[in-house]
């Protein structure tokens, strides 16, 4: 039996994994609707999306808008690659 092939540890995280899977389905999301959509706290979100952006799976602007600051991410070909390629090797381990 071949060896099985590692999980992507970055996507591996349930927050994180989730934030991906919302942006494949859309062109962006900001930051409020990532919070709403996961339920996660905004400092806990805001670490993850960092993490995300550092391995380049996802692009993050950040711009003013009247007094705030608005961030919103969208999924870049790199992550869309990371999620088909995580994907893939969960069905291998599926079917084993």
């Amino acid at each position: 039996m071949d060896e099985l092939k590692k999980l992507d540890p970055l996507l591996h995280s349930e927050l994180r994994l989730a934030i991906i899977s919302v942006l494949l389905t859309l062109e962006e999301a900001d930051f409020t609707f990532l919070k709403e959509k996961t339920g996660a706290t905004a400092g806990n979100l805001s670490v993850q999306i960092d993490k995300l952006a550092s391995a380049g799976y996802i692009e993050v602007r950040r711009e003013l808008v009247g007094r705030k600051t608005r961030t919103t991410c969208s999924i870049t070909a790199k992550g869309k690659t990371a999620l088909e390629d995580y994907v893939s090797t969960l069905r291998e381990y599926l079917h084993l």
